[in-house]
C-alpha cells in the first residue's frame, strides 16, 4: 500500500477503505509517513468530503492509535457530554452532580481551557484542595460509589488527533466537517462512555458560527457515535450570546452553585435540563424525555442536586462549604462597572468578544504557557432583548488591576443598544438523534 495512491485516490472523489485509512493512521502517528504527504490528503479530504462509512472508519482508527479506558467496571449505562465550546459554558459543572443525583453514572474526562477562559479542570480548582490526579482505580471506585468523578484527559488519548489538529492548523484544513467530527468524536469514544450527549453550539461565540453548518457537524457525530455503537443524540444551542451571566473560572463555580439551588439564569438552567434529561434517557433512568426532566427538575429543587455537587467536591478533596459560602471562592480586587451610554433595548452582545474581553484580565490563556487568574472575569446584568437605562449597569468587570480602560472599550464595541424592539434569540434550535 503507497500513500501516494490514498491520495490520489481520495483527490479523485473516491472513497477510500478501512485499510487504506488505518495505513495512514498509524503510519502518521509513528512518524512513517511525512508531513507533507497527510497534508495532501487533509486537503483532498476537505474539498472531496467523506462517506459516512469514512468518518467511522476514520474515528475508529484515531482511537485505536492511542489508550483506550475501560470503564466497564462501572456499574449502569455511563453517558459522557461535550460541548463544541462557547463562551460562560458552564453546563459540566452543572450536569455532572444534577445527573448523578437520579443515578446516572458520569465518569467525565475534561481539559484546561485555551482561550476565553479556563477549562472545567480550570474551573474546579477555583475550589480550594479540588485536585483531578487520581488513578484510575480510585475514579471508578467514584463513580460506583457516588456515580460520579471528574480527572483530567490522558497524556496518550487519541495521539492520532493531536497530531493531525496541529497539521490542520497550518494547511488551513481545520473547518472540514470530517476532520472536526472525527476528531470531536475520537477523544469521546477512547474515554469509555457507552452513551454520548453533545451539545453543538451555534452563534457568533460557537465555532460554528452558522446554523447549517452546526446541524451538518452534529448529523455527522451523531452518526459516527452510532456506527461505532455508542448511543449519540446531540442538541443544537445558541451561543450568539454568554450562557448565563458569568465569564470567568470562580464566577462560573458560583452561577453553577445557583442553578444547583435553582436560582440559576433561565438560559443556562433550561439548557442543563435539556442535555440532562437526554443523558438520563440514554441511560435508561426515564423512558420518555418529559419524564427524565420531571426528575431532574424536582432534584434541583429538593436540594438533591446541590448536595451531589458538595459530595462531588468532597470525594476529590475539594472544600465542599464553598457551596454553602461562595465567598470562600477567590476573590477579584475591584468590581467595576460598565454604564451604559444610551437609554434602550440590548439587541446584540458579542460572545467571543466578551470572551476576549475576559481573557484580558487573566481569566484564559492566550497560550498553553498563560497563567490563569482564577478570580477575574465578567458578570452581565443584561441579555439580548433587555431594556437598559443610560447610565444603568450593563456588567461588571472583577478585575485584581484598577485600570481597565482597553476592556472596557473592547466591551463597549461588543453590545449594542437599540431603540426598536428586539427578541431575544432561541435558545435550543434542533435536537438530533440520528
Amino acid at each position: 500500500m503507497r500513500m501516494y495512491d490514498i491520495i490520489e485516490k481520495k483527490r479523485n472523489g473516491k472513497e477510500l477503505t478501512k485499510e487504506e485509512i488505518k495505513f495512514f493512521i498509524d503510519g502518521y502517528t509513528e512518524d512513517a509517513i511525512p508531513d507533507y504527504q497527510i497534508s495532501a490528503l487533509l486537503m483532498a479530504i476537505y474539498f472531496q468530503d467523506m462517506t459516512d462509512d469514512e468518518r467511522a472508519n476514520l474515528t475508529t482508527a484515531m482511537v485505536e492509535s492511542g489508550d483506550q479506558i475501560d470503564l466497564s467496571a462501572i456499574e449502569g449505562i455511563k453517558v459522557d457530554k461535550h460541548s463544541t465550546g462557547g463562551v460562560g459554558d458552564t453546563t459540566t459543572l452543572i450536569l455532572a452532580p444534577l445527573v448523578a443525583s437520579v443515578g446516572v453514572p458520569l465518569a467525565k474526562m475534561s481539559g484546561r481551557g485555551l482561550g476565553h477562559t479556563g477549562g472545567t479542570i480550570d474551573k474546579l480548582e477555583s475550589v480550594p484542595g479540588f485536585h483531578v490526579e487520581i488513578s484510575n482505580d480510585e475514579f471508578i471506585k467514584l463513580v460506583n460509589k457516588n456515580k460520579v468523578a471528574v480527572i483530567g484527559q490522558s497524556g496518550n488519548l487519541t495521539p492520532a488527533d493531536k497530531k493531525l489538529y496541529s497539521l490542520r492548523d497550518v494547511t488551513a484544513t481545520v473547518n472540514s466537517i470530517p476532520l472536526i467530527a472525527s476528531s470531536i468524536m475520537s477523544k469521546k469514544i477512547a474515554s469509555g462512555a457507552d452513551g454520548i450527549v453533545l451539545d453543538v453550539k451555534t452563534g457568533a461565540g460557537a465555532f460554528m458560527k452558522d446554523l447549517t453548518d452546526a446541524k451538518e457537524l452534529a448529523h455527522a457525530m451523531v452518526s459516527i457515535g452510532n456506527q461505532v455503537g455508542r448511543n449519540t443524540m446531540a442538541v443544537i444551542s445558541d451561543m450568539s450570546q454568554p450562557l448565563g451571566f458569568a465569564i470567568g473560572n470562580a464566577l462560573e463555580v458560583k452561577e453553577a452553585i445557583d442553578t444547583l439551588q435553582g436560582k440559576g439564569p433561565d438560559d443556562l438552567t433550561e439548557l442543563c435540563l435539556t442535555l440532562g434529561s437526554q443523558m438520563v434517557v440514554v441511560a435508561k433512568k426515564a423512558e420518555s424525555l418529559k419524564d427524565a426532566k420531571e426528575l431532574l427538575e424536582a432534584n434541583l429543587k429538593n436540594g438533591e442536586a446541590f448536595n451531589k455537587f458538595k459530595q462531588f467536591l468532597e470525594s476529590q478533596g475539594g472544600d465542599a462549604s464553598v457551596a454553602d459560602n461562595p465567598e470562600l471562592l477567590p476573590q477579584a480586587a475591584y468590581q467595576i462597572e460598565l454604564p451604559a451610554k444610551t437609554s434602550g433595548k440590548v439587541s446584540t452582545i458579542i460572545a467571543d468578544e466578551l470572551g476576549t474581553a475576559a481573557m484580558m484580565l487573566g481569566a484564559g490563556r492566550a497560550t498553553k504557557d498563560s497563567e490563569i487568574d482564577l478570580s477575574v472575569g465578567i458578570v452581565l446584568h443584561k441579555k439580548i432583548g433587555d431594556s437598559v437605562t443610560e447610565g444603568e449597569a450593563l456588567l461588571t468587570i472583577h478585575s485584581n488591576r484598577e485600570t481597565v480602560e482597553e476592556v472596557k472599550e473592547k466591551l463597549y464595541q461588543s453590545i449594542a443598544i437599540t431603540q426598536g424592539n428586539v427578541n431575544a434569540p432561541s435558545l435550543i434550535y434542533d435536537t438530533i438523534t440520528e
